[in-house]
Protein backbone atom coordinates (compact mmCIF):
# COMPACT_ATOMS: atom_id res chain seq x y z
CA UNK A 1 0.00 0.00 0.00
CA UNK A 2 0.93 3.34 -0.63
CA UNK A 3 0.03 6.94 1.17
CA UNK A 4 -1.54 9.38 -1.63
CA UNK A 5 -2.67 13.19 -2.02
CA UNK A 6 -5.79 11.88 -3.80
CA UNK A 7 -7.86 14.15 -6.39
CA UNK A 8 -11.77 13.05 -5.06
CA UNK A 9 -13.05 16.28 -6.73
CA UNK A 10 -12.15 19.75 -7.79
CA UNK A 11 -11.15 21.93 -5.15
CA UNK A 12 -8.91 19.93 -2.71
CA UNK A 13 -6.45 16.93 -1.94
CA UNK A 14 -7.59 14.31 0.35
CA UNK A 15 -4.63 11.74 1.67
CA UNK A 16 -5.73 8.23 1.17
CA UNK A 17 -4.04 4.25 0.20
CA UNK A 18 -3.57 3.10 -2.81
CA UNK A 19 -2.25 0.04 -4.44
CA UNK A 20 0.44 -0.50 -7.35
CA UNK A 21 0.93 -3.23 -9.53
CA UNK A 22 3.89 -5.39 -10.11
CA UNK A 23 6.43 -3.60 -12.72
CA UNK A 24 5.34 -4.14 -16.12
CA UNK A 25 8.77 -5.15 -18.40
CA UNK A 26 9.68 -1.19 -18.95
CA UNK A 27 8.23 -0.29 -15.65
CA UNK A 28 9.88 1.35 -12.65
CA UNK A 29 8.72 1.22 -8.70
CA UNK A 30 10.07 4.26 -7.16
CA UNK A 31 10.28 4.83 -3.36
CA UNK A 32 9.12 8.85 -3.59
CA UNK A 33 11.20 11.02 -1.39
CA UNK A 34 10.66 14.30 -2.27
CA UNK A 35 7.57 16.12 -4.72
CA UNK A 36 7.88 20.08 -5.36
CA UNK A 37 4.28 21.77 -5.71
CA UNK A 38 3.81 22.91 -9.09
CA UNK A 39 1.38 25.47 -10.37
CA UNK A 40 0.38 22.78 -13.14
CA UNK A 41 -1.21 20.78 -10.57
CA UNK A 42 -3.10 23.47 -8.94
CA UNK A 43 -4.52 24.02 -12.43
CA UNK A 44 -5.90 20.30 -12.43
CA UNK A 45 -7.07 20.30 -8.58
CA UNK A 46 -9.27 24.01 -9.49
CA UNK A 47 -10.53 22.24 -12.38
CA UNK A 48 -9.20 24.46 -14.92
CA UNK A 49 -7.90 22.02 -16.95
CA UNK A 50 -10.23 18.41 -17.12
CA UNK A 51 -8.94 15.29 -16.08
CA UNK A 52 -10.60 11.71 -15.13
CA UNK A 53 -11.10 11.82 -11.17
CA UNK A 54 -10.45 9.94 -8.80
CA UNK A 55 -6.47 10.97 -9.52
CA UNK A 56 -3.54 11.55 -7.86
CA UNK A 57 -1.44 14.65 -8.99
CA UNK A 58 2.38 15.66 -8.54
CA UNK A 59 4.81 15.40 -11.41
CA UNK A 60 7.80 17.10 -10.23
CA UNK A 61 9.74 14.33 -7.96
CA UNK A 62 12.54 12.04 -7.07
CA UNK A 63 13.35 8.95 -5.34
CA UNK A 64 15.12 5.67 -5.29
CA UNK A 65 14.02 2.66 -7.35
CA UNK A 66 12.80 -0.25 -5.25
CA UNK A 67 12.37 -2.47 -8.53
CA UNK A 68 12.41 -2.67 -12.27
CA UNK A 69 10.38 -4.78 -14.91
CA UNK A 70 12.63 -7.13 -16.41
CA UNK A 71 13.39 -5.19 -19.78
CA UNK A 72 14.35 -1.98 -18.08
CA UNK A 73 17.64 -0.85 -18.82
CA UNK A 74 18.01 2.70 -18.04
CA UNK A 75 18.21 2.39 -14.41
CA UNK A 76 18.38 -0.60 -11.45
CA UNK A 77 17.40 -0.97 -7.52
CA UNK A 78 19.26 1.60 -5.37
CA UNK A 79 19.95 4.53 -8.05
CA UNK A 80 18.74 7.54 -7.04
CA UNK A 81 16.33 9.25 -9.70
CA UNK A 82 14.66 12.13 -10.65
CA UNK A 83 11.28 11.71 -12.72
CA UNK A 84 9.91 14.07 -16.05
CA UNK A 85 6.11 14.17 -17.41
CA UNK A 86 7.59 14.51 -20.78
CA UNK A 87 7.96 10.23 -21.11
CA UNK A 88 8.67 9.65 -24.47
CA UNK A 89 8.77 6.46 -26.68
CA UNK A 90 12.01 6.71 -28.15
CA UNK A 91 10.70 5.60 -31.93
CA UNK A 92 8.41 8.54 -32.90
CA UNK A 93 8.50 11.43 -35.49
CA UNK A 94 9.13 13.88 -32.47
CA UNK A 95 11.67 11.79 -30.52
CA UNK A 96 14.05 10.64 -33.57
CA UNK A 97 14.30 14.40 -34.92
CA UNK A 98 14.74 15.27 -31.05
CA UNK A 99 11.78 16.88 -30.01
CA UNK A 100 11.66 14.44 -26.98
CA UNK A 101 9.30 16.91 -24.96
CA UNK A 102 6.36 16.82 -27.70
CA UNK A 103 6.15 12.59 -27.78
CA UNK A 104 3.08 11.80 -26.89
CA UNK A 105 4.40 8.72 -24.97
CA UNK A 106 1.09 6.64 -25.96
CA UNK A 107 3.64 3.32 -25.39
CA UNK A 108 5.34 4.74 -22.24
CA UNK A 109 1.39 3.98 -20.83
CA UNK A 110 -0.33 0.50 -19.63
CA UNK A 111 -2.89 -0.58 -23.04
CA UNK A 112 -6.58 0.41 -21.90
CA UNK A 113 -7.48 -3.21 -21.74
CA UNK A 114 -4.44 -3.90 -19.50
CA UNK A 115 -4.74 -3.84 -15.41
CA UNK A 116 -4.67 -0.06 -14.13
CA UNK A 117 -1.14 1.00 -12.52
CA UNK A 118 -2.92 2.32 -9.72
CA UNK A 119 -6.21 1.15 -7.79
CA UNK A 120 -7.97 1.32 -4.19
CA UNK A 121 -10.71 -0.33 -2.63
CA UNK A 122 -9.84 -3.91 -3.84
CA UNK A 123 -9.65 -2.46 -7.54
CA UNK A 124 -10.81 0.81 -8.07
CA UNK A 125 -8.90 2.21 -10.80
CA UNK A 126 -7.33 5.53 -9.95
CA UNK A 127 -6.06 7.79 -12.69
CA UNK A 128 -2.71 8.46 -12.80
CA UNK A 129 -1.54 12.11 -13.78
CA UNK A 130 0.77 13.45 -16.50
CA UNK A 131 2.26 9.50 -15.97
CA UNK A 132 3.78 9.87 -12.92
CA UNK A 133 1.26 10.57 -9.50
CA UNK A 134 3.88 11.68 -7.50
CA UNK A 135 2.13 12.83 -4.62
CA UNK A 136 2.14 9.27 -2.86
CA UNK A 137 5.38 7.59 -1.26
CA UNK A 138 5.71 5.51 -3.98
CA UNK A 139 5.33 5.68 -8.01
CA UNK A 140 5.01 3.37 -10.45
CA UNK A 141 6.52 4.79 -14.08
CA UNK A 142 7.83 3.77 -17.54
CA UNK A 143 11.47 3.54 -17.27
CA UNK A 144 11.49 6.30 -19.91
CA UNK A 145 9.83 9.17 -17.47
CA UNK A 146 13.04 9.20 -14.79
CA UNK A 147 16.82 9.31 -14.92
CA UNK A 148 19.36 8.19 -12.56
CA UNK A 149 21.63 10.84 -11.18
CA UNK A 150 24.33 11.41 -8.75
CA UNK A 151 24.20 9.87 -5.35
CA UNK A 152 25.66 13.08 -3.90
CA UNK A 153 22.28 15.18 -4.97
CA UNK A 154 19.84 16.15 -2.11
CA UNK A 155 16.77 14.50 -3.76
CA UNK A 156 14.42 17.27 -1.69
CA UNK A 157 16.71 19.78 -4.59
CA UNK A 158 16.48 17.07 -7.18
CA UNK A 159 12.80 16.82 -7.30
CA UNK A 160 12.26 20.73 -8.31
CA UNK A 161 14.79 19.43 -10.78
CA UNK A 162 12.04 17.44 -12.68
CA UNK A 163 9.81 20.57 -13.64
CA UNK A 164 10.55 24.00 -12.31
CA UNK A 165 14.55 24.09 -13.62
CA UNK A 166 13.99 21.52 -16.33
CA UNK A 167 11.10 24.08 -17.55
CA UNK A 168 12.98 27.10 -16.89
CA UNK A 169 16.81 26.43 -17.84
CA UNK A 170 15.38 24.16 -20.85
CA UNK A 171 13.72 27.17 -21.98
CA UNK A 172 17.48 29.29 -21.84
CA UNK A 173 19.33 26.41 -22.94
CA UNK A 174 16.87 24.58 -25.23
CA UNK A 175 13.96 26.57 -26.55
CA UNK A 176 15.83 29.37 -26.82
CA UNK A 177 19.98 28.85 -27.59
CA UNK A 178 20.74 31.92 -25.65
CA UNK A 179 23.59 33.66 -27.20
CA UNK A 180 26.74 35.29 -24.03
CA UNK A 181 25.81 38.24 -24.31
CA UNK A 182 22.42 38.75 -25.14
CA UNK A 183 19.48 40.31 -23.08
CA UNK A 184 16.57 38.23 -21.36
CA UNK A 185 13.52 39.12 -19.81
CA UNK A 186 11.69 36.99 -17.31
CA UNK A 187 7.85 37.48 -16.84
CA UNK A 188 6.60 35.62 -13.70
CA UNK A 189 9.34 34.76 -10.38
CA UNK A 190 7.87 31.38 -9.29
CA UNK A 191 9.69 28.52 -9.54
CA UNK A 192 10.03 28.52 -13.28
CA UNK A 193 10.60 31.96 -13.51
CA UNK A 194 13.39 31.78 -11.10
CA UNK A 195 15.01 28.50 -12.58
CA UNK A 196 14.83 30.84 -15.96
CA UNK A 197 16.32 33.55 -14.52
CA UNK A 198 19.64 31.47 -12.98
CA UNK A 199 19.91 29.67 -15.88
CA UNK A 200 20.27 32.74 -17.94
CA UNK A 201 22.97 33.68 -15.80
CA UNK A 202 24.68 30.88 -16.07
CA UNK A 203 24.12 30.51 -19.90
CA UNK A 204 26.06 34.23 -20.04
CA UNK A 205 23.32 36.57 -20.59
CA UNK A 206 24.01 40.33 -21.02
CA UNK A 207 21.35 41.39 -18.98
CA UNK A 208 18.24 39.47 -17.28
CA UNK A 209 15.37 41.58 -16.48
CA UNK A 210 12.85 39.86 -14.05
CA UNK A 211 9.21 41.26 -13.85
CA UNK A 212 6.95 40.28 -10.94
CA UNK A 213 4.57 42.45 -9.67
CA UNK A 214 5.44 41.14 -5.90
CA UNK A 215 8.75 43.00 -4.47
CA UNK A 216 9.61 39.21 -2.60
CA UNK A 217 10.11 37.81 -5.77
CA UNK A 218 11.91 40.37 -7.53
CA UNK A 219 14.39 40.17 -4.66
CA UNK A 220 14.75 36.03 -4.86
CA UNK A 221 15.20 36.58 -8.70
CA UNK A 222 18.19 39.11 -7.65
CA UNK A 223 19.75 36.31 -5.61
CA UNK A 224 19.45 34.34 -8.85
CA UNK A 225 21.55 36.18 -11.27
CA UNK A 226 18.79 39.35 -12.43
CA UNK A 227 20.72 42.17 -13.11
CA UNK A 228 17.40 44.19 -13.11
CA UNK A 229 13.60 44.04 -11.87
CA UNK A 230 10.41 45.65 -12.74
CA UNK A 231 7.24 46.16 -11.13
CA UNK A 232 4.93 43.78 -13.59
CA UNK A 233 2.06 46.21 -12.58
CA UNK A 234 3.78 49.49 -13.16
CA UNK A 235 2.36 51.40 -15.70
CA UNK A 236 6.13 52.33 -17.88
CA UNK A 237 6.64 48.50 -17.19
CA UNK A 238 7.40 48.00 -21.35
CA UNK A 239 9.20 51.91 -21.48
CA UNK A 240 11.43 50.44 -17.85
CA UNK A 241 12.72 47.69 -20.22
CA UNK A 242 13.00 49.52 -23.55
CA UNK A 243 15.18 52.17 -21.41
CA UNK A 244 17.33 49.17 -20.05
CA UNK A 245 17.99 47.20 -23.03
CA UNK A 246 17.97 50.48 -25.37
CA UNK A 247 15.35 48.81 -27.75
CA UNK A 248 14.22 45.47 -26.41
CA UNK A 249 15.50 41.77 -25.39
CA UNK A 250 16.56 39.46 -27.44
CA UNK A 251 14.10 37.05 -25.45
CA UNK A 252 11.06 37.30 -23.33
CA UNK A 253 9.91 34.24 -21.39
CA UNK A 254 6.78 33.96 -19.70
CA UNK A 255 6.93 31.74 -17.03
CA UNK A 256 3.27 31.98 -15.23
CA UNK A 257 0.56 31.34 -17.47
CA UNK A 258 -1.37 34.48 -17.87
CA UNK A 259 -2.75 36.25 -20.76
CA UNK A 260 -1.44 39.58 -19.93
CA UNK A 261 2.05 37.96 -18.79
CA UNK A 262 2.50 36.76 -22.38
CA UNK A 263 0.96 39.78 -23.91
CA UNK A 264 3.71 41.52 -21.95
CA UNK A 265 6.38 39.36 -23.58
CA UNK A 266 5.85 40.56 -27.21
CA UNK A 267 5.54 44.32 -26.29
CA UNK A 268 9.25 43.66 -24.35
CA UNK A 269 11.02 42.48 -28.20
CA UNK A 270 13.76 44.40 -29.64
CA UNK A 271 13.20 43.63 -33.48
CA UNK A 272 13.85 40.32 -34.40
CA UNK A 273 13.61 38.96 -30.81
CA UNK A 274 11.74 36.18 -29.75
CA UNK A 275 8.93 35.40 -27.45
CA UNK A 276 8.74 32.51 -25.50
CA UNK A 277 5.45 31.18 -23.27
CA UNK A 278 6.33 28.62 -20.82
CA UNK A 279 2.90 29.25 -18.17
CA UNK A 280 0.08 26.85 -18.73
CA UNK A 281 -2.64 29.52 -19.80
CA UNK A 282 -6.16 29.24 -19.33
CA UNK A 283 -7.60 27.08 -22.29
CA UNK A 284 -9.84 30.40 -24.17
CA UNK A 285 -6.43 32.55 -24.00
CA UNK A 286 -4.98 33.20 -27.46
CA UNK A 287 -1.34 35.27 -27.60
CA UNK A 288 -0.49 37.18 -30.80
CA UNK A 289 1.68 39.39 -33.33
CA UNK A 290 0.59 42.36 -34.30
CA UNK A 291 0.99 43.52 -38.05
CA UNK A 292 4.61 45.42 -37.39
CA UNK A 293 5.61 42.77 -34.89
CA UNK A 294 5.85 40.38 -38.16
CA UNK A 295 7.00 43.15 -39.86
CA UNK A 296 10.44 43.73 -37.50
CA UNK A 297 11.23 40.14 -37.36
CA UNK A 298 9.53 39.11 -34.18
CA UNK A 299 9.00 35.44 -33.02
CA UNK A 300 6.72 33.64 -30.86
CA UNK A 301 6.70 30.07 -29.86
CA UNK A 302 5.58 28.16 -26.87
CA UNK A 303 8.22 25.06 -25.40
CA UNK A 304 6.46 22.12 -23.14
CA UNK A 305 8.79 21.58 -20.66
CA UNK A 306 11.73 23.61 -21.81
CA UNK A 307 11.69 21.57 -24.73
CA UNK A 308 14.02 19.28 -22.66
CA UNK A 309 16.05 16.09 -23.54
CA UNK A 310 15.37 15.18 -19.81
CA UNK A 311 18.18 12.07 -19.71
CA UNK A 312 20.80 14.64 -20.90
CA UNK A 313 19.66 17.83 -18.84
CA UNK A 314 18.89 16.65 -15.51
CA UNK A 315 22.17 15.16 -14.76
CA UNK A 316 23.82 18.12 -16.18
CA UNK A 317 21.54 20.29 -14.53
CA UNK A 318 22.45 18.24 -10.98
CA UNK A 319 26.21 18.76 -11.98
CA UNK A 320 25.34 22.32 -12.07
CA UNK A 321 24.03 22.33 -8.52
CA UNK A 322 27.02 20.53 -7.43
CA UNK A 323 29.19 22.72 -8.67
CA UNK A 324 27.20 25.37 -6.97
CA UNK A 325 26.32 27.10 -10.22
CA UNK A 326 22.50 26.49 -10.14
CA UNK A 327 21.23 27.70 -6.50
CA UNK A 328 18.03 25.40 -5.99
CA UNK A 329 18.09 26.41 -2.45
CA UNK A 330 16.96 29.67 -2.75
CA UNK A 331 13.87 28.28 -4.98
CA UNK A 332 13.01 25.94 -2.41
CA UNK A 333 10.69 28.12 -0.02
CA UNK A 334 9.48 25.13 2.69
CA UNK A 335 9.47 21.40 3.09
CA UNK A 336 6.27 20.05 4.36
CA UNK A 337 4.97 16.48 5.12
CA UNK A 338 2.75 14.94 2.53
CA UNK A 339 -0.78 15.52 4.84
CA UNK A 340 -0.11 19.69 4.73
CA UNK A 341 -0.36 19.26 0.99
CA UNK A 342 -3.50 21.10 0.75
CA UNK A 343 -2.13 24.52 3.38
CA UNK A 344 1.10 24.44 0.65
CA UNK A 345 -1.32 24.70 -2.00
CA UNK A 346 -3.42 27.45 -0.36
CA UNK A 347 0.30 29.52 -0.07
CA UNK A 348 1.24 29.24 -3.46
CA UNK A 349 -2.25 31.20 -4.24
CA UNK A 350 -1.18 33.57 -2.46
CA UNK A 351 1.56 34.22 -4.72
CA UNK A 352 4.53 35.96 -2.25
CA UNK A 353 6.96 32.64 -1.96
CA UNK A 354 8.86 30.48 -3.94
CA UNK A 355 8.48 26.40 -4.11
CA UNK A 356 7.03 24.33 -1.40
CA UNK A 357 8.39 20.64 -1.52
CA UNK A 358 6.71 17.45 -0.18
CA UNK A 359 9.01 15.34 1.68
CA UNK A 360 8.71 11.68 2.46
CA UNK A 361 9.52 9.87 5.27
Amino acid sequence: MAKAAILEQVGGLTIGEVELADPAPHEVLIDTKACGLCHSDLHFIDGAYPHPLPAIPGHEAAGVVRAVGSEVKTVKPGDHVVSCLSAFCGHCEFCVTGRMALCLGGDTRRAQTAAPRITRNGGEPVAQMLNLSAFADQMLIHEHACVAIDKDMPLDRAAVIGCAVTTGAGAIFNACSVVPGETVAVIGCGGVGLATVNAAKIAGAGKVIAIDPLAEKRQLAEVLGATHTIDAMADDAVEQVMKITGGGVHHAIEAVGRQASADLAVKVLRRGGTATILGMMPLDCKVGLGAMDLLSGKKLQGAIMGMNHFPVDLPRLVDFYLRGLLDLDTIIAERIPLEKINEGFEKMKQGTSARSVVVFD
